[in-house]
Order: structure tokens, then sequence, then C-alpha cells
């Protein structure tokens, strides 16, 4: 259905050092919603970590904020995902919901409203994996489907994958796929990042923020980036990039997958002091590097 973007080619900038953000923490996932122009935006609330309270931001292709909503007890918004509504034309907002210590047990979507304050009983939670937990979702409308990543009962990271009309008529016993988590980076112990799904592809990123002592700012960081076959489970590809080394704190978190003619991957870079963080997005266009 896809072939796989190279994540090796070089990075440029896309939105850089932008504060636009309503919560002053860091950035954690988001997505486009093309045919609006916008783009969505994760925060965790500045003192919501615990009860997974998130900040949904609203945003023009320039990085300029349009809106916000808050979302009560929803999760850390490790990944989300926005879906075209063929029927209306609306757009659904796909995320985790139902915490508990500060992760979506379930995810579920909505409609943005700015302004608005939803909770997670404010919405109908989908637990499409039976004994899991940490459900975190992408939607690619590309293929027109669903990836949940989760944890099984033995605490292990796992993607499943749906048709998305299959998925949102609540039907989740044929899953086009089931794969293990693997490959985000060469270290295990390294934070994962969020990941994106597209066609046959999921895309991951990997890493932590600076620290003087484990990962110094000198060392260019410790960021990855990789990408692993819907189909077989495959690691595809891993490679690290040191894309806006020079930020302070600079920490990866979030991708994500513009799709068309020329797919192109988005990681995300956390930067700036705590309590006034800043974000910049990053892109990887292997077509334009093919041109160069």
């Amino acid at each position: 259905m896809s072939t796989a973007i190279d994540l090796a080619v070089p990075s440029a900038r896309w939105l850089w050092q932008k504060a636009t953000l309503k919560e002053p923490t860091v950035l954690q996932s988001f997505a486009f919603d093309e045919a609006n122009g916008h783009l969505y935006v994760l925060q965790v609330t500045a003192h919501g970590h615990a009860a997974g309270d998130l900040c949904l931001n609203q945003l023009d292709l320039g990085g300029k904020r349009l809106g916000h909503m808050y979302l009560r007890r929803f999760g850390h918004g490790v990944s989300m995902g926005v879906q075209r509504d063929a029927r209306d034309g609306s757009t659904w907002i796909w995320t985790e919901a139902d915490a508990e210590r500060g992760f979506g047990q379930g995810v579920t979507r909505f409609h943005f409203r700015n302004g608005a304050v939803r909770t997670h009983t404010q919405v109908a939670v989908r637990h499409p994996v039976a004994d899991s937990v940490n459900n975190q979702p992408s939607v690619c409308m590309t293929s027109r489907r669903i990836a949940v990543r989760y944890r099984d009962r033995h605490n292990r990271p796992r993607y499943r994958v749906w048709d998305l009309d299959a998925f949102v008529a609540r039907r989740y016993d044929d899953p086009v796929a089931d794969l293990a988590q693997t490959g985000a980076h060469p270290d295990p112990a390294i934070p994962f990042q969020g990941y994106a799904l597209h066609g046959d592809v999921i895309y991951q990123i990997a890493g932590s923020a600076y620290d003087a002592r484990t990962n110094p700012a000198a060392g260019r960081g410790n960021a990855y980036l990789s990408s692993l076959s819907v189909a077989t489970g495959e690691l595809l590809q891993q490679t690290r990039t040191v894309a806006g080394h020079q930020l302070s704190h600079r920490e990866p978190e979030g991708v994500a997958v513009r799709g068309g003619s020329r797919p192109k991957v988005y990681f995300g870079l956390a930067s700036g002091e705590l309590g006034a963080r800043r974000f910049s997005i990053v892109v990887k266009d292997d077509a334009a590097a093919a041109r160069s």
C-alpha cells in the first residue's frame, strides 16, 4: 500500500521555537487536519500529569493558535489522530481517554470546540483490546486505518491496526495486524515519545531531554526515529537524528505524517525553560532530498 519514507534524509525546520501553545508545558503529540489547514497539538497541563489532564491546541499551519480545549482525565497524549468524516465533512479528534496513573486506558473521539472543558465521563470510551492498558491511537486517512498502541497483560508494548470504518462501528474482532513494538531506540530504557501510522508503516520516535550527566548537549542528544512494517512487524529503519541539537532542553516529542502524493514525516522537539517551554517541528522529506 505504501513505501516507507526514508528517515535518514536531512531534516528541515518547519515550525521553530514557537511559544503559541496554551499551556507552558511541552508538546506531547500532534496531527494534521489537511482539509481545514489545521494542526492539533496535545499537551499535559501544568499540574495535570498525575490526573491525565490534557490541553488540545488548534493551530494554523504557521503555528498561530486558533483555539484550545481542556480534556480532564484523558491521559498523557502520547499520540493522537485526526479523522475526516466522509458523511458530513466534520473533523473527529482521536485521543486516549479514561486515565489511570496519568495514562488513558481506552481511546475516544470527539469534535473540537474552542474553549470547552470535557471530562472522560462525557465521551464514549472504547476498550478495543481486552486486558490491555495504556491505549494510544493514531489515524491514517490515506489507508483509512486506525492503530492503537497498548500494553498487554505482561506489560509489553504492542500495536493493533484496524480498518477505520470497522473500528468506528466497534467491530474489533478482525484487525488488520497486531505486532510488537520494537526498534524504537537502541537502548530500550530510553523513553518512547510517540508514533504515527501511515499506510503499511508505523513511524516511531524515542529519546530523552538533555541532561548534564546522562545526555549532555555536547553529544547532540539521543533522539532516534524508526519505522516498522505493519504487514510483517519487521524493523524497517532506525536512525539517530541530531536535528535541533542547538536547542536548550531539546526533548523529542511526537511524530506525524502528512499524506498526499509526497508523504513526509514530521517530528516535534520541546525546548526552553521549565514553565516556559517552546516547541519546534522538523520535517523529513525524502522526495525533496532525491531532487537535491
